[in-house]
């Protein structure tokens, strides 16, 4: 078996830092990745219904061939103010793409649709996500909640609430994966109406209770549940992540790494990649192994990362904790 990181968080990967912001009242936060040094990066959305900041720049034929961070945040389209924030805070610390006498931090962000969960959101004239992005950047350090926090606030699935997860794991080579993930999936991240979690072929040392597959399974493994089946609005959905590693990778490797995560979300959510999700991956190699991949060794870094995020989706709703006016249990709270 691999083991996880010291953390079992993405920080684990060397060169990343994580922080969150959250309104609690408006059921919505932000959550950024920090990249110190700046990281190669790629993306790949899957899910029909994406909302994107700065992500044609992530393609291997384009120029950019670095970023300063990653931005991930609820709120729908107006979550994507958060990258302002998280701009500014990068340029106070110096850090960005530098153009003469200029610096212009390098931000791609994705979010999630969280406005319809009980949550506040009766903010006035303007959103508050590019203040959250600004505080998610000043508070980015190696240690970061999970469950209800930054991303993962207002995150909801079709059983439970969803929520913020993290896991990492060390290969016998030496490189480290590490998976960050904002579970608001339309379909479900549990088995049936069981509390079993369809990522659980994959869990390690009980990080999400233990319960392996249920057995046997229940006659309605299969059925397709959705928020539409819980009375939700059928477009609040989209799992949004990041997948890192570090090994020395080019863009177009980093991109293969972002497509084979994807398997992931296929392995831990049901149904996953729909119409009504955005379901997108950010890849990230921070380099700081010095370690380049032959292409087996390129084979065994894509299962990780697939099993990793596996084990992310599953920790973020494992993690999540009730508050008032939620419209869903939390997984804690179902016994």
């Amino acid at each position: 078996m691999m083991l996880p990181g010291p953390r079992n968080l993405i920080t684990d990967v060397a060169g990343l830092s994580v922080g969150n912001a959250e309104d609690h009242r408006l059921k919505s936060g932000v959550t950024a990745i920090v990249c110190d040094p700046p990281a190669t990066a790629a993306v790949q959305v899957l899910g029909g219904a994406p909302g994107t900041r700065e992500t044609d720049l992530l393609e291997p034929h384009n120029t950019v061939q670095t970023i300063d961070g990653i931005i991930l945040s609820g709120g729908s389209a107006f979550g994507l103010d958060a990258a302002s924030g998280a701009q500014a805070a990068l340029r106070e610390m110096g850090r960005g793409f530098e153009i003469g006498p200029h610096r212009v931090p390098i931000v791609p962000t994705a979010i999630l649709f969280d406005l319809i969960n009980g949550g506040d959101k009766d903010w006035g004239q303007f959103p508050p996500y590019r203040e959250l992005g600004y505080e998610a950047v000043q508070r980015a350090g190696p240690d970061f909640a999970t469950g209800s926090a930054g991303a993962g606030t207002g995150a909801l699935t079709a059983t439970f609430k969803g929520g913020l997860g993290s896991a990492s794991v060390m290969l016998p080579n030496g490189i480290t994966v590490g998976a960050l993930v904002a579970v608001n999936a339309l379909g479900s991240a549990t088995v049936g109406d069981t509390r079993h979690f369809w990522a659980a072929p994959f869990e390690n040392q009980e990080e999400f209770g233990g319960l392996g597959l249920p057995h046997p399974l229940p006659a309605n493994a299969s059925d397709i549940r959705t928020k539409m089946g819980a009375n939700l609005q059928a477009a609040a959905n989209t799992t949004i992540a990041v997948i890192a590693t570090d090994a020395v990778l080019t863009k177009a490797e980093a991109k293969r790494l972002a497509i084979a995560a994807h398997d992931g979300f296929s392995r831990a959510i049901w149904p996953a990649h729909t119409p009504l999700d955005g379901d997108l991956i950010f890849a990230l190699s921070t380099g700081a192994s010095g370690k380049m991949l032959e292409l087996a060794d390129f084979l065994d870094l894509g299962a990780a990362a697939a099993a990793t995020m596996a084990r992310a989706i599953a920790r973020g709703v494992y993690d999540a904790t009730s508050a008032e006016n939620d419209l869903l249990p939390c997984w804690s709270s179902r016994r």
